[in-house]
Parts: structure tokens; sequence; C-alpha cells
């Protein structure tokens, strides 16, 4: 009689297990390896009402005026997300992971940036409620979120790099 319950019981252990690791993904709680897709990304951003565009029109990552998420941390995904929901700012992307960018750990091409365009109400809502960190030479003028994520005005655009997935 013990027998059949076994299976029921790592069966329901399976599911739950299963089920806890769909909600952590879906909240964006991923590890920092948890690279997704392209096609992941852009249909999760387009959900959100987040437009991209390329100076190259297109989106293969190897190519430097392309813009491309391939590669991208889910946490990046729905970090920009959660921006565009708190700020009500309509954000629209101009680099992801495509060759070109700065090397690092932090970097484009590892999955932990993208680059926005500028827009008064972007900057007014990252005035408002981030930390002015000062700044740094060669790059731009940085704010810290309460996160922790850095927001960088690089001039024609915001160098935007997400630790966590909040804004």
């Amino acid at each position: 009689m013990s027998a059949p319950r076994r299976p029921l019981r790592r069966r329901v252990l399976t599911m739950l297990v299963a089920a806890f690791a769909a909600t952590v993904t879906a909240l964006g709680f991923a590890t920092p390896a948890f690279a997704i897709t392209h096609s992941s990304a852009t249909s999760q951003l387009q959900g959100a009402g987040i437009t991209w565009s390329s100076s190259g029109g297109c989106s293969d990552r190897n190519k430097p005026t392309c813009t491309s998420f391939d590669g991208i941390r889910q946490a990046t995904i729905t970090g920009i997300i959660t921006f565009k929901r708190a700020s009500g700012c309509a954000v629209n992307i101009t680099g992801g992971t495509e060759t070109g960018h700065a090397s690092g750990t932090y970097s484009h091409w590892n999955g932990y940036k993208v680059d926005t365009s500028l827009s008064t109400c972007i900057e007014n809502y990252i005035k408002a409620n981030y930390t002015y960190v000062g700044y740094v030479s060669g790059w731009g003028y940085q704010y810290r979120a309460p996160s922790g994520n850095l927001y960088t005005k690089e001039g024609s655009h915001w160098d935007v790099l997400y630790y966590t997935c909040g804004c």
C-alpha cells in the first residue's frame, strides 16, 4: 500500500518545484546567468508597450548597428518593463546585447544593460526619484535607483545597468 504513495508524492513534489521555478522566472527573480532569446525579449517588451529601434534596421547580435536582445538577462527585461510602468514614460530601446559596447562583467554583451532614447519624461522621473551619484568622466551623469540599478545619461541616450529586476 505504501508503494503507490511514493510515486504520487514524487509527482506532487515535482509539480510544486516546477510551479515555484515558473513563478520565480515569471517574476524576474532569475539568476544572473538566466539569458533569454531575442524573440522572448521582444514578445515581453511588445506586451509592455516598449519599443526598440536599430540604426541598421536589424537584430543581428554580431553587428554593432543592430539592436539585439539575444542573451539578455530576464532580470534586465523585467527591469525596463518595471521602469516603464513606474515612470509612465514612453520607452524606446536603442541598444541591447549587440557587439560594439564596452566590455566587462556588467556589460551589454552579458545582458545586464540596455540603452534608451532620451525624453523629458524619463529624465524628470529619474531626477525626481533616484539618487544623483555624480558625473562619471568619459561616461556621463549617473543616478542610482533604490534597487541599486544605475542610470547614466551618456549624452545621446540613457545607459541603464540592471543588477536586479526592480527599477
